[in-house]
């Protein structure tokens, strides 16, 4: 990454978020251009594109890349829908609104479940999950989120995947705010299906969701999806046989991913994009804390992704004059999503570096001089 590399458009903030977030000139470039979707240079760029994914999940040789248009939600909904048969039972593991939704998402497809709920500041128990796995033999999937959004915590996914892999029952993960920048590989951590999106830690734009899917475990899935658009199955038997989506593909989407790809491979891949991503928290949490915030997680649970702030007790502090503020100045920041306590998040990927993050705490500096709040302690 080039250092401090400002937006294309030089009113364009710096968006201290989960996604959509900052890109690179070179990402955005990318788009610049019109493709025909049954055109053989986009259909080698969308086969690129998916054999990228299936190596950086480590899963070259027994698991294959299944894309699908809309946000990375459109593609957790379709592989619950595909790869959990309208006969099976899932464990939903949820400490957060992504795990929520996903058993919201069973809900509308019909499919049975059960779940393991801890508090949005507190991981799954792995003995709590393996007793559960042994008190129900119905159940054929455990659901998981690696980095829930909603706190940033980092979820036990090592532990997850080996208590499940020994109890006999199949993996799904949602990894939206975990993958390219957060280690996952198939052959250490056995799942059926990981999900994530264009516009996460890979720094693309939004758009295009995808699933990594064992290849022996979706070819059982003929008849499972409850919706056309949604059939992981029949999206991956199409793409097999001649390579273009059944449905109008994102090309745009797809050719800013392809170069972000690329940039993704410069940098160093899952180690060089996780280096940047930890100092750039590092820099925001030490920061914050000068200036007397709290975080809602300890430091053995924070993944360097989103963090979570306590909001501060003082009387001044007024959030949207805070958030306002700061969009005014460049930054753009994120509401809280937290049932455990009051709370604001900044997050700590896109295309950001350290100069930027020190200007995203000057800036909030700035403000909490303006609004008279002497310290952020909750």
């Amino acid at each position: 990454m080039t250092e401090s590399e400002p937006p294309l458009a030089s009113k364009d903030p710096w968006l201290l978020t989960p996604g959509p977030l900052t890109t690179s000139a070179k990402t955005k470039q990318a788009m610049l251009h019109d493709w025909g979707s049954r055109d053989a240079a986009f259909t080698e760029t969308n086969r690129r594109v998916r054999d990228r994914l299936v190596a950086i999940a480590g899963g070259v040789g027994s698991h294959v890349c299944v894309p699908v248009q809309g946000s990375g939600t459109f593609a957790v909904e379709a592989t619950l829908g595909t790869l959990i048969a309208k006969n099976d039972k899932a464990l939903v593991l949820i400490n957060g609104a992504y795990g929520s939704r996903m058993a919201k998402i069973l809900d509308y497809a019909g499919r049975a479940y059960t779940t393991l709920e801890t508090p949005e500041d507190t991981p799954p128990g792995l003995d709590d999950l393996d007793a559960a796995l042994k008190a129900d033999a119905a159940i054929t999937h455990v659901v998981c989120v690696y980095c829930e959004t909603t706190s940033g915590i980092l979820n036990p996914i090592a532990g997850i995947a080996r208590i499940t892999a020994d109890n006999g029952r199949r993996l799904i993960i949602d990894a939206m705010s975990a993958f390219g920048a957060l280690p996952i590989n198939a052959a250490e951590v056995p799942f059926d299906a990981l999900m994530a999106s264009s516009n996460k830690c890979l720094e693309g734009v939004p758009g295009m969701g995808f699933a990594i899917i064992r290849q022996s475990a979706l070819e059982k899935c003929k008849g499972n999806a409850h919706a056309l658009s949604l059939d992981l199955y029949d999206q991956w038997l199409a793409m097999e046989k001649n390579g273009q989506w059944r449905f109008t593909p994102p090309t745009h989407v797809i050719c800013a991913f392809d170069a972000a790809l690329e940039q993704f491979d410069a940098e160093g891949g899952v180690e060089g994009r996780n280096a940047r991503y930890a100092a750039n928290g590092k820099i925001l949490i030490s920061g914050m804390r000068e200036l007397g915030f709290e975080t809602l997680l300890a430091d053995d649970l924070q993944a360097p992704i989103i963090i979570t702030f306590k909001m501060p007790a003082d009387p001044k502090f007024d959030f949207q004059a805070f958030y306002d503020a700061l969009a005014g100045r460049g930054y753009v920041i994120y509401p809280g999503k937290l049932t455990v306590a009051p709370s604001f998040r900044i997050g700590c990927i896109g295309h950001l570096d350290a100069k930027v993050m020190n200007g995203a705490l000057d800036a909030i500096r700035e403000t909490l001089t303006e609004m008279g709040v002497e310290s952020g302690a909750a």
